[in-house]
């Protein structure tokens, strides 16, 4: 008979791994920071007013668009967003170049997508 090993918590090792495969995967590869979503939050309640009840939106939103795009991602799309209002060779570089367009679509999908499950 085998010995069924336990966590500290008294959880057998095989129920928690049998938890963590029923997960979906968004949960599990979840790597936006804290900090990204207060900032995300902040903004998007700046933009639709100061209320419980947008701080509510806003935070699904976010999570909406973390099912859709890993941070990296993210981060790097709000960073092009940023130097796209650069003038000169640096601005025309951000606001031309092919792949950052692809992932700023992506993102413009995910907020999509987030307006209408969250808004």
């Amino acid at each position: 008979m085998p010995i069924l090993r336990m966590m500290p918590s008294g959880i057998p090792y095989l129920a928690l791994a049998a938890l963590l495969t029923a997960l979906p995967l968004s949960a599990l590869a979840n790597d936006y920071p804290t900090e990204a979503r207060v900032d995300y939050v902040l903004g998007c309640m700046a933009a639709n007013g100061n209320s419980y009840l947008t701080m509510q939106k806003c935070s699904c939103s976010i999570d909406v668009i973390a099912e859709h795009l890993p941070y990296d991602t993210y981060e790097q799309v709000e960073t092009v967003m940023g130097m796209q209002d650069q003038r000169g060779e640096l601005g025309v570089l951000f606001r031309t170049e092919r792949g950052m367009q692809d992932q700023m679509q992506a993102l413009h999908r995910a907020q999509a997508d987030a307006n209408l499950r969250c808004f």
